[in-house]
């Protein structure tokens, strides 16, 4: 019996912390409803530093100059749908700093399905009994908040 692999769809996504170290999260109800980091695939040519801040702009309205943009944090990979067929989707997830004042949803171009957004602390994020991807993420954030992060831009 053989096994075929599903296809690659290469994703960035942005751990975005303000000020404060809170944590950005969307949420979306697909799928019994769940909150994740903002990110999405590659585009033709893409790497993963221009996607970030292309999907942080898309989603959130973010100017790209209001953003800090860290070192990759982690990778996940993951088989699942997307658009009704299988992918095996490989998410590299970047550390990014923005103030909170710079979030403007108004300003963004693709919101895709995104039905809120939050800015969650660790405490909030540890007690919740909702679902979070990427699941490891409070995990993830100890490890950032015990190393020196990049500084805050200023809101513009």
């Amino acid at each position: 019996m053989t096994t075929s692999t599903p296809p690659l769809r290469a994703a960035a996504r942005a751990v975005v912390l303000d000020d404060d170290d809170r944590i950005l999260l969307l949420r979306y109800d697909e799928n019994g409803g769940f909150w994740a980091t903002p990110g999405g695939s590659l585009e033709d040519g893409e790497d993963h530093a221009t996607a970030t801040l292309r999907e942080l702009s898309e989603e959130l309205g973010i100017d790209e100059k209001a953003v800090e943009l860290g070192a990759q944090l982690a990778e996940r990979s993951k088989d699942h749908l997307v658009g009704g067929r299988e992918v095996r989707q490989v998410e590299k997830y970047f550390l990014t700093r923005v103030c909170a004042a710079d979030v403007d949803p108004a300003r963004a171009s693709q919101p895709d399905n995104i039905r809120e957004h939050r800015w969650w602390t660790l405490a909030e994020l540890r007690a919740t009994a909702q679902t979070v991807y990427p699941r490891d993420l409070a995990d993830l954030l100890t490890g950032v908040q015990t190393r020196s992060a990049p500084p805050v831009k200023a809101s513009r």
